[in-house]
């Protein structure tokens, strides 16, 4: 069975065009155009789960780093290249397993060098997580 039957990805959403190694293991990752903001999002598997039988705080953290630099990677026609310069999280709530998590991120300041962006992770109506981050944009 592949991944997107067995991962029972809603309507309107398709793996993610963005791919490595990392990512792939850290996912599957998948992606939606929203209103205002790419939707980015995976479901909860058992190697995402922790000790306590919540998601890993790392498997939030790097759906937040991706979903926050995607948006910014985005921003432009061609794509920006982008670095990760800071990344900050808050944990309000934990994922369980065989949730569907989906994250958001708005771009709050843009520059020919620097990025500033924002957003949040949510599992249906629960806030699991805001973020924020700061990237450097690698324009040649």
């Amino acid at each position: 069975m592949d991944n997107i039957a067995s991962d029972n990805v809603p309507t309107g959403f398709e793996r993610a065009k963005f791919s490595s190694p990392f990512l792939d293991m850290a996912g599957p990752y998948y992606e939606r155009q929203g209103e205002d903001c790419i939707i980015v999002a995976t479901r909860i598997n058992k190697g995402h789960i922790n000790h306590i039988k919540v998601a890993h705080g790392g498997v939030l953290g790097t759906l937040a780093d991706v979903t926050l630099s995607y948006q910014v990677h985005r921003a432009e026609n061609p794509a920006l290249p982008v670095a990760t310069m800071n990344l900050n999280t808050n944990y309000l709530a934990a994922a369980k397993l065989d949730d569907w998590v989906e994250a958001c991120a708005q771009i709050d300041r843009i520059s020919k060098r620097t990025a500033y962006c924002s957003g949040r992770i949510v599992c249906g109506d629960n806030v699991l997580m805001t973020m924020s981050a700061v990237f450097a944009i690698l324009r040649k």
